[in-house]
């Protein structure tokens, strides 16, 4: 069996990343109000962006940010998506990205991760619960905001 490794995002993976299949119902999940608004006012280079593969197939995705700046709390140390292929979702992917993250945002001397979601039955919300993430608030676009502990 071919164990999950992080590569490079390339001009020629993003265009895959963009076509990666989920479950029906789950691209209402996919980015958050929160994460929409506040793109344009991020620094693309404190963005940190990871293709997951399988071997040579490409899984997942996974995007984080990183500013101990940036003027909302819940977005210095963030994971901002997080997306799995259908077919690989409950395999361990999900977790394997969000791990990823939590290695470079400890290596990068953050103390917590967030992450924000939509609310919904079929949203992420008990995937990111089962991880360690505690709900923490609500952002003003009214995602539910996720933080866990990286000491």
């Amino acid at each position: 069996m071919d164990s999950l490794r992080l590569d490079e995002l390339s001009a020629d993976s993003a265009l895959i990343v963009n076509r990666l299949e989920l479950r029906p119902g789950q691209e209402d999940f996919a980015t958050p109000t929160t994460y929409i608004e506040e793109e344009p006012g991020i620094d693309p280079t404190k963005t940190w962006a990871k293709v997951i593969k399988k071997g040579d197939e490409m899984v997942g995705f996974v995007r984080a940010y990183f500013d101990p700046s940036h003027h909302r709390p819940e977005l210095q140390c963030s994971l901002w998506n997080l997306t799995v292929t259908a077919p690989h979702q409950g395999a361990g992917v999900g977790r394997f990205g969000v791990h990823a993250v939590v290695e470079e945002a400890r290596a990068q001397g953050f103390e917590t991760l967030t992450v924000m979601w939509t609310p919904g039955e079929a949203g992420p919300g008990e995937f990111f619960h089962r991880l360690g993430f505690i709900d923490s608030g609500e952002s003003s676009y009214g995602d539910q905001i996720g933080s866990l502990p990286l000491t």
